[in-house]
């Protein structure tokens, strides 16, 4: 029993023995592996860390030295450096050196370092072909400098940084720590490169800050006194928003209209600039902005690079739904970029020194106030480029410049007619002087037409005639009217001339079954249809009575500004005050149809009732609005002087010698001046009965006033009024012209000089080969008895010889002619023109010739006359059933012919000519 359980024991205490092995050999191996998974865990997250964080910044970190230098790490980071020598040693030979190379090429100007290259030099670059694709902000790098072991660990590679900015890409930078001041110093770098790169005017900057009202950028104030920086208010961010909308839409309105997606490729199409860029620098402290200005933001940043506006936004948390680049600015200066990725440390360039940026400043605004006052010159087109603009959708020309570009006008279907307003001394024709050489110099004369009138006593357009010591004259010119303040019905007589064109254009356009001018000149192109601008300077002046004038012009103005858009007829109407036009009250309509608005300093309601921008203009500049006068369209344009020698006389110049051959002369209108016989003689109609010739009409053509002397009753004509030297010249020039007329002999001329001298008239006759009978006071009667009874003989059937009987100063013969002379004189004014006897008379009154008619003899014998100093009252009885407003004008008269008028008509007397 004992030697049983002692072996059982020994077995069992054997087993437990092995149990204990096998159980602490299961434990030491499981220790092991434990070890093993422990520092092969520790391997691979310290792997991981290299790998992302880089090997670079884990050696220049002294708290991990003494781990990156433990031996068990060393295959770790001996694998790490393998791979990324594997990696980056290929780059690294050639990818620095590219990148600054592109850089380079990409801003040849503003990629060097040092800011002796660029701070303080007023660049030249024009803005059209050298546009830099990148700005310079700073310099990445990839390694570390550090040194471990008295060895270097790696080898630090740099290169330029740079971010694109003008027309392709906003930038939004961020900041945390002490970057704030980095980020500013990296702003009012940027912002010297881009300013000091461009000729002076071609960026312009705008500064908003939340946290102060003079926002960063000390340094550039200077900038701001030549208009180049614009600081604004820390509380109306809404009001730089709204400009920056309005400047969008301006773009896209007017400069994008044909088919350029953006304003870069409008100047690459054109080889011109005339916008600059903006530039807009918005400061945050990091909280959202206001929902509104959250929004209009966002709409800004999708359409501000294509219509010139770049954002530069610092700590304002907004998504950008754009192309945009970002910079974040850590503690200590260091950066990131997307341009570089997040694992490249941008270094930003070292702030300027202050005061080197302040004296850059002052040049920059030095240089933009001598080359900010452009020349009218900066107007014109380039050399070649004279007449080659095409007027098919309209016409448009720059009249001045906005922010130093120029500035265009548009007349075409979106803004047919422009209304311009200034008071007196305000550059009113100056500015029309601009517009008209501007246009001129843009479209040939077969692409536009210009009719140009002055109702103030000047000759401003009277320059674009011929003259004696300047014998050039504007070939665009069709019509000139200058000293028209008294002569209303010159103004009345163009708007008819505007109104038949526009109808005759209208009937062409329907013959080729279109509905305006553009359609027209595409369905017939072998046609002349120039664009028509028709330029009333002092308008007002057209509407200052309440008359038949006031009346029909009223009517005529509204017909063709709501008609005339469609046929290419433009009205520019200028005043120094529209407000007090009491024809146009009631009729909006009229002016709504005067979509553009250009305001001179002072002018009041030529804008819009609430837009007052123009209060406080200074002198040479104006408001240019092309939405009808809303506050929102409003550009700020400067006047150059286009009154100088050299500027409008050099244009006219130019185009008179590239245009004027084979064309007419513009027609001169000078109210100041008597139109002279030998002119008026040309003109007469062809043909037909003899033509007695009175004046000259008001109207377009410049016809002459004729009565015609047919062998028909009442053929007769007379002159009245007391003033006898207006009388002579009528009398005298209806006496040439009818000397003219008749062969030499053929007609007996018969003078009565009784209240005249008229030695001039008889030698109009004898030059033409007449040989005049003089009768005096003293034989006045017998020779009127006997042509009676000359008439009796005719009406008889006997020979009916011409005679032409000539009275100056009928009424003085009543004394001697008694009762029988008399009625023989009733006899032949009513019964000798219908015989070929004519009378043609002065009589010093209406009631004197009234007395001659009365009994046997009638108004009707009278078919025609002139009224000089008569009042329009005192004309009733020889129109009856007419009511006339005619009041007496020096050097006017009121013609009225009954064969040919329904009304009287204002003609011009004829200037008294010696033979």
């Amino acid at each position: 029993m004992v030697g049983g359980r002692s072996g059982r024991r020994q077995r069992i205490t054997e087993a437990f023995d092995e149990l204990h092995g096998a159980l602490a050999a299961a434990l030491g191996a499981a220790d092991g592996l434990q070890d093993a998974a422990v520092r092969a865990h520790a391997e691979t997250l310290v792997e991981q860390w290299l790998r992302t964080e880089g090997l670079d910044d884990a050696r220049a970190d002294p708290a991990l030295a003494v781990p990156l230098a433990n031996p068990q790490l060393a295959d770790v980071v001996a694998r790490v450096e393998a791979d990324r020598a594997a990696a980056f040693d290929p780059w690294l030979r050639t990818g620095p050196a590219a990148l600054t190379e592109l850089l380079e090429r990409a801003a040849p100007l503003s990629a060097g370092l040092e800011p002796g290259r660029w701070l303080g030099q007023v660049g030249k670059s024009d803005g059209i072909e050298e546009v830099p694709g990148l700005w310079r902000i700073g310099e990445a790098r990839i390694g570390s400098p550090t040194r471990a072991a008295g060895k270097s660990l790696t080898r630090a590679v740099t290169w330029p940084v740079g971010v694109p900015l003008l027309d392709e890409s906003h930038l939004q930078i961020t900041s945390s720590g002490d970057g704030r001041a980095h980020a500013e110093a990296l702003v009012e770098t940027l912002l010297m490169r881009v300013v000091s790169h461009f000729t002076p005017g071609l960026v312009r900057l705008h500064v908003w800050d939340v946290g102060q009202f003079t926002g960063v950028v000390p340094g550039l104030y200077p900038l701001t006194r030549s208009g180049l920086l614009t600081v604004h208010d820390p509380g109306r961010l809404s009001h730089l928003l709204e400009e920056l909308s309005d400047r969008i839409r301006r773009v896209h309105t007017r400069l994008l209209i044909d088919g350029h997606p953006t304003l870069a490729s409008h100047v690459a199409a054109t080889g011109t600039r005339v916008k600059p860029w903006i530039v807009t620098v918005l400061v945050g402290n990091g909280r959202p902005l206001a929902d509104e200005d959250h929004w209009q933001l966002q709409r800004i940043s999708r359409g501000g690079l294509a219509s010139g506006v770049s954002l530069v936004l610092v700590d304002v948390p907004v998504t950008l739904q754009a192309p945009h680049e970002t910079v974040r600015l850590h503690d200590g200066g260091a950066a990131t970029s997307s341009m570089t990725g997040e694992h490249v440390v941008v270094t930003p360039d070292p702030p300027l020194p202050r005061d080197a940026v302040t004296r850059a400043a002052h040049t920059l605004a030095d240089a933009h106030e001598h080359g900010h006052a452009r020349a009218f010159a900066d107007l014109l087109p380039a050399a070649g480029r004279w007449g080659r603009e095409r007027s098919v959708t309209g016409l448009r020309a720059p009249i001045g410049f906005a922010d130093g570009m120029p500035l265009d006008v548009v007349l075409a279907d979106e803004s047919p007619h422009a209304l311009i307003g200034g008071p007196s001394g305000t550059g009113k024709t100056n500015l029309l002087l601009t517009m008209i050489s501007s246009m001129a110099a843009r479209y040939d004369p077969d692409e536009l037409e210009f009719y140009l009138l002055d109702f103030k006593e000047g000759v401003s357009f009277a320059q674009f005639t011929r003259g004696r010591r300047d014998t050039t004259w504007l070939p665009h010119a069709r019509l000139v009217g200058v000293n028209i303040n008294t002569d209303r019905e010159f103004g009345l007589a163009l708007l008819q001339f505007l109104a038949d064109e526009m109808r005759r254009r209208a009937e062409a356009a329907k013959d080729h079954e279109v509905t305006k001018l553009e359609e027209l000149r595409g369905a017939d192109p072998e046609g002349r249809w120039p664009r028509i601008v028709a330029v009333i300077d002092e308008f007002q002046l057209l509407f200052s009575e309440r008359d038949d004038v006031t009346k029909k012009a009223t009517a005529l103005l509204e017909d063709v500004a709501r008609r005339g858009r469609s046929q290419g007829i433009h009205l520019v109407l200028a005043s120094q005050d529209v407000s007090g036009i009491e024809a146009f009250w009631g009729r909006p309509a009229v002016f709504e149809q005067f979509v553009l608005r250009i305001a001179l300093p002072r002018a009041r309601r030529v804008l819009g009732e609430l837009n007052e921008a123009a209060m406080d203009l200074p002198r040479w500049h104006a408001i240019v609005n092309h939405d009808s006068g809303v506050r929102h369209g409003n550009e700020v344009v400067r006047i150059p002087d286009a009154t100088a020698r050299g500027t409008t006389d050099e244009v006219q110049r130019v185009l008179h010698e590239t245009w004027s051959t084979g064309r007419p002369e513009p027609v001169l209108f000078d109210g100041s001046r008597a139109p002279a016989v030998a002119d008026l003689l040309p003109l007469l109609p062809a043909g037909g009965p003899p033509q007695a010739l009175l004046g000259q009409c008001i109207d377009v053509a410049g016809r002459p006033a004729t009565a015609a002397l047919a062998d028909t009753p009442g053929r007769n004509v007379a002159v009245l009024g007391a003033d006898a030297e207006d009388a002579g010249r009528v009398i005298g020039a209806a006496a040439g012209s009818l000397a003219a007329q008749y062969p030499a002999g053929s007609v007996d001329v018969v003078v009565a000089p009784l209240l005249a001298d008229a030695r001039a008239l008889l030698a109009r006759f004898t030059a033409a080969g007449h040989a005049p009978e003089v009768v005096m006071l003293d034989g006045v009667r017998q020779r009127i008895e006997a042509l009676a009874a000359d008439v009796v003989a005719r009406l008889g059937g006997g020979p009916r010889h011409p005679v032409l009987l000539v009275l100056l100063g009928a009424d003085a013969a009543d004394p001697v002619l008694e009762r029988e002379g008399i009625e023989a004189l009733r006899r032949v004014l009513r019964s000798g023109p219908e015989t070929g006897v004519h009378v043609l008379g002065w009589w010093r009154s209406v009631a004197r010739l009234r007395s001659t008619l009365s009994i046997s003899a009638t108004p009707d014998d009278v078919g025609a006359w002139v009224a000089l100093d008569v009042q329009g009252s005192e004309l009733g009885a020889l129109v009856p059933g007419m009511m006339l407003s005619w009041s007496p004008r020096p050097g006017r008269g009121l013609f009225y012919d009954r064969a040919q008028h329904s009304r009287p008509e204002v003609v011009i007397v004829p200037s008294s000519e010696e033979p």
